[in-house]
């Protein structure tokens, strides 16, 4: 299971995040308010640095917008995480 150990803010919408894997990277999430309405104030750069680790940890905001650590995983390493790609479908 993929958990986040630190996330840091970086610049603009980036975050760099710390994997429980010790994997690390910025994940660059300029695309989340226009992608999601849940996320439309976070275009304000003082609101989007608000984030914080709850306890699953997820990040999250306080506008009760969240992304999970396996979407964060994917797009900060490009790789789906373990137990995803052992996940396969009926045909």
């Amino acid at each position: 299971m993929i958990s986040i150990q630190e996330a840091t803010y970086s610049e603009q919408y980036k975050i760099w995040i710390k994997f429980n894997t010790g994997e690390t990277g910025i994940a660059d999430l300029h695309d989340l308010p226009e992608k999601f309405s849940t996320a439309r104030t976070l275009k304000d750069q003082n609101e989007f640095k608000k984030f914080y680790l709850d306890e699953w940890p997820t990040l999250a905001w306080p506008n009760g917008f969240d992304l999970s650590p396996e979407t964060l995983y994917e797009r900060v390493t490009g790789k789906k995480p373990t137990w995803a790609s052992t996940l396969t479908t009926n045909p």
